[in-house]
């Protein structure tokens, strides 16, 4: 009786991480199909092209809106009634930092890619690959994150697969029916359809009220804090395509590109779990961080079980990839494989990152992931300049194993000056 008591009690979690990872495998999977469509119609000089500007795209994303989103979603998790000025201060932030980053965009990757040795790219297409890629996906991404703070798995689910199967559809379109081959060409298609989801989205949240366009200054520290945890993360995990696409050749960035997308994409099972628990984990380390340790615990269990699957999953299917995505990209497999443990390392460190940031010490979270992060950045552009790609996939090995030390250890300390103020306040 016991036992069946303790699963009931944990199917409603299991049905809702099924739901969720299910919606991201989904949404991955339509993107794994959007990448090889574009790899096949764009041949591997313009899809290596579009893999150097992706990374740009990347780490920009992270950084439109300042980490404002972080705010929305603990805020509406917390009180829901705040929903309207925290969503206009992220549609100020984001209108703010778009611009600037744009601009900023067109202007540095036209010098970066006069240096490499692929073709030229006209400031147009950058432009229209910024502003979509970037402006435009960060207020698509506030609609899920609207969802997950009010407890809307479903409709939050509803948002990733949307968005995923709109890419999907667009790039059919453009290269299976109107035959588009180039990269410029295909800016001007995926820009479009994202506006197009992007109003889509702002339909589904019309129904909750308009925004209040305010800034709310005392939000603005802990969303840069949380920002630069991410952009620093993605330049750690761009640096090394952009110091490849400097020597190699464009089909050897387009397979790298594809190996990395893949296996990020294999990330997606530890953030299914992470995006059901992370609202969970602001609620329980309200009243101290401690709190929700035990919390923590269980979900590194299983984001390490769900992590060593995922890894070997994507060993035994690397040799079957080339076939998907174009017989010219024959180092793929190799790269897959070789990548392929990264995934259990970042379900390690997941967990205590996410307890770190719900429960609002995103001082020591950005501490630990931008210090790592920045140092291996340059540890990675090193490595990839000397040794590539042998190199590079050591040094990704050596900073998430180090980030799962740095992480623990710190959640684990601060745990128990949390718990000694909860005595001594008691």
């Amino acid at each position: 009786m016991a036992r069946s008591g303790r699963l009931r009690r944990a199917l409603p979690a299991l049905v809702s991480y099924l739901l969720s990872s299910g919606s991201l495998a989904l949404g991955a999977l339509s993107q794994l199909v959007t990448f090889a469509i574009l790899a096949r119609a764009l041949g591997p000089s313009e899809f290596g092209l579009f893999v150097q500007v992706s990374a740009v795209t990347a780490i920009a994303v992270q950084l439109c809106g300042l980490g404002a989103s972080d705010c929305l979603l603990r805020g509406v998790s917390r009180e829901p009634c705040r929903y309207a000025g925290l969503l206009g201060h992220n549609l100020l932030l984001i209108a703010a930092t778009g611009a600037a980053l744009v601009i900023v965009g067109v202007a540095g990757l036209s010098a970066w890619l006069r240096i490499g040795s692929g073709p030229s790219v006209g400031a147009v297409t950058l432009a229209l690959l910024l502003f979509g890629n970037v402006v435009v996906v960060r207020v698509i991404l506030l609609v899920e994150t609207v969802f997950l703070g009010l407890g809307r798995f479903h409709d939050a689910n509803r948002a990733v697969i949307g968005f995923a199967l709109a890419r999907m559809a667009a790039a059919a379109l453009a290269c299976l029916v109107f035959r588009v081959e180039t990269l410029a060409e295909w800016a001007l298609w995926q820009c479009a359809g994202n506006l197009l989801y992007a109003a889509i989205g702002a339909a589904w949240l019309s129904p909750l009220g308009r925004p209040r366009f305010v800034m709310l200054r005392e939000e603005l520290k802990p969303g840069i804090l949380f920002s630069s945890q991410f952009v620093i993360r993605a330049v750690r995990a761009n640096v090394d395509l952009l110091v490849i696409g400097l020597f190699a050749p464009l089909a050897t960035v387009g397979s790298y590109g594809i190996a990395r997308r893949i296996v990020d994409s294999g990330y997606l099972v530890i953030d299914a779990l992470n995006r059901l628990l992370y609202p969970r984990l602001a609620r329980e380390s309200r009243d101290g961080l401690h709190r929700a340790l035990p919390l923590a615990r269980r979900a590194l269990v299983a984001a390490l079980a769900l992590g060593a699957v995922t890894g070997l999953a994507l060993f035994l299917l690397a040799p079957a990839l080339p076939a998907l995505f174009g017989r010219q990209y024959q180092e793929l497999s190799f790269f897959v494989r070789c990548l392929s443990g990264t995934v259990v390392l970042v379900g390690a460190w997941a967990a205590a990152i996410d307890l770190l940031g719900a429960s609002g010490r995103q001082d020591a979270r950005a501490w630990i992931l931008n210090g790592a992060n920045l140092l291996g950045s340059v540890l990675i552009a090193v490595a990839t300049w000397l040794a590539a790609p042998v190199g590079t996939f050591i040094a990704l090995y050596l900073i998430d194993g180090a980030i799962v030390i740095i992480a623990w250890l710190v959640l684990l300390r601060l745990a128990r000056h949390s718990a000694r103020q909860a005595t001594g306040a008691g």
